[in-house]
């Protein structure tokens, strides 16, 4: 059988990439999801509202407050957790059924997400953590401003989580520093090559 950079196991393999906001983890898992059929993005439900471009279903799964309360309430989110006064959280069926099709799920969560599952998988952890990070606070304050969908206000609260979220680095197995867009592509899929081909996941 012929053996591929990724894409040759029957079961999926969960990776969590967490960064603060703005230092293109998005970008660099669409660059991820494009050129290997075999990696999904898991599509988060939030309660807040869609920014200008971002469509149902493709970047999230919109819904009411109550709606995700009752999601919390039968237990269907792996996790969850409130960001700047909204909710987010990942569907357990979603992610088990791509994980079946063989398929390497992406949840792209913040810390409070990631350190829920490490406490519910504890020390047999079928998941590969990883944090990007922006070169600087600095120049992540420049690229939030560049996005224009933030006012001063939330970009300095933006800021301040951020320097929270450097903080959780030591609890990730690998952390990145975006601060060439394809030399940090290069790291993270060579992060997901080897990870699939380690001896415990082919034996």
């Amino acid at each position: 059988m012929s053996n591929q950079l990724l894409g040759n196991t029957s079961q999926g393999m969960i990776f969590v990439i967490s960064a603060p906001s703005g230092t293109g983890k998005t970008t660099l898992v669409n660059m991820l999801t494009k050129e290997f059929p075999s990696i999904v993005r898991s599509i988060s439900c939030t309660t807040r509202a869609p920014r200008p471009g971002e469509q149902e279903g493709i970047d999230y799964l919109f819904m009411t407050k109550a709606a995700f309360d009752a999601k919390i309430k039968h237990g269907n989110f792996i996790e969850h957790a409130e960001v700047f006064g909204d909710s987010y959280g990942t569907s357990e069926e979603l992610v088990k059924s791509q994980l079946a099709k063989g398929k390497h799920v992406v949840l792209v969560i913040d810390t409070q997400g990631a350190l829920q599952l490490q406490k519910r998988f504890k020390n047999n952890l079928p998941a590969v953590f990883i944090f990007i990070s922006p070169p600087s606070l600095a120049e992540l304050k420049e690229r939030l401003k560049k996005r224009k969908t933030e006012t001063s206000q939330s970009i300095e609260e933006r800021l301040v989580w951020a320097r929270h979220e450097l903080e959780m680095v030591p609890h990730y197995d690998y952390h990145i520093v975006n601060d060439h867009l394809e030399t940090a592509y290069t790291i993270l899929k060579s992060i997901f090559i080897a990870e699939e081909h380690k001896v415990r996941r082919t034996i």
